[in-house]
């Protein structure tokens, strides 16, 4: 299965560092200033409360920084991989992105996902088991508050055992004005597992997946659009994108060991998903275009770089020489 949808690309943000080293608010908005001039189409922030302990990774709020972004730029989308949903009150969130929405003029592009790290949900007081579920609900209540004028309707999560009472929302005539700028908010869905990839294909606009080589990718992707399909919606209006690590060098070899220890330092790969470390772009500008190719040929429509470590020169060289080379098909 293909879609209709064309190929754009983005590009990660440094907004959360391995301790003792800080993030920079001021520099991440900088930076995303710097990533519009370059010709990105978007900017992608992670998004944690807590993360971490030894080593521990400090994290500046992912909404926050995009909320900066949005003030000082115009035309980059803006966008979380991911999100953790669970861990928000569907009604803030819900208020807060429609306000962003209407502060960027319609530039948000949210990529949203169940979470993975318990220590986090029992800090925040989410049950961790019921993510799944909280999560469900969560985007159902968004996406009435953004689509309805009035919204009637109680929302309970309930522990699978004992069957007690977790979560509530209960919602009397809620109004909720204004609306986000975007007719539809767009939502990407994070995950793996075959329940992931079928909210991704039948309650979101479509998925976002992380450090995934292209073959692995096109699995799962066929997998989101037929579940679209089944639930009778149009897959070739089912949107994707695919957070890739790159490296540009003198050549693959020259760059493999440091691309490396990189993904090793700071970046986590679940046990039980397709993501890996494998994924990475590495090697000289033709080699990394024919690797970056194979994604695109397996149906990646939105490639979101996570360059190595960041480095502007890496960031201009994909800019300058990689994506000019993909657009034009070469």
């Amino acid at each position: 299965m293909t879609t209709a949808i064309s190929n754009t690309f983005g590009i990660a943000a440094r907004n959360f560092t391995a301790y003792p080293e800080m993030p920079n608010a001021r520099a991440l908005v900088d930076y995303g200033v710097r990533i519009e001039e370059l010709g990105y189409d978007s900017l992608w922030v992670w998004d944690h409360m807590l993360l971490g302990v030894e080593p521990n990774f400090p994290i500046i709020d992912s909404l926050t920084v995009l909320t900066g972004v949005a003030a000082c730029t115009k035309r980059i989308k803006l966008g979380t991989g991911i999100l953790v949903l669970p861990l928000r009150n569907p009604v803030a969130l819900a208020k807060q992105l429609s306000s962003m929405d209407q502060l960027s003029g319609g530039r948000l592009l949210m990529g949203m996902a169940g979470g993975w790290y318990k220590r986090e949900f029992d800090a925040m007081g989410v049950p961790f088991n019921r993510r799944g579920k909280v999560m469900d609900q969560n985007l159902e209540v968004m996406r009435r508050l953004w689509t309805e004028e009035l919204v009637t309707g109680q929302y309970t999560v309930a522990d699978k055992e004992s069957g007690e009472f977790q979560i509530e929302y209960n919602l009397s005539k809620a109004v909720m004005y204004p609306k986000p700028a975007q007719k539809q908010l767009p939502i990407l869905i994070g995950g793996y597992a075959d329940a992931a990839l079928k909210r991704a294909g039948v309650g979101g606009d479509g998925w976002l997946t992380y450090f995934y080589r292209a073959e692995d990718f096109k699995k799962s992707w066929d997998k989101v659009l037929g579940f679209a399909k089944e639930a009778g919606k149009d897959p070739s209006k089912v949107m994707n994108a695919s957070q890739l690590p790159i490296m540009v060098g003198p050549s693959k070899d020259a760059v493999h060991d440091d691309m490396l220890d990189w993904l090793n330092k700071e970046w986590d790969f679940p046990e039980h998903s397709d993501c890996t470390r494998e994924s990475a772009i590495m090697g000289s500008v033709d080699e990394c275009v024919e690797q970056l190719r194979e994604h695109i040929d397996a149906g990646v429509q939105k490639i979101i770089f996570v360059p190595y470590k960041y480095q502007m020169d890496q960031i201009e060289t994909i800019a300058r020489e990689i994506i000019p080379r993909l657009k034009a098909g070469r």
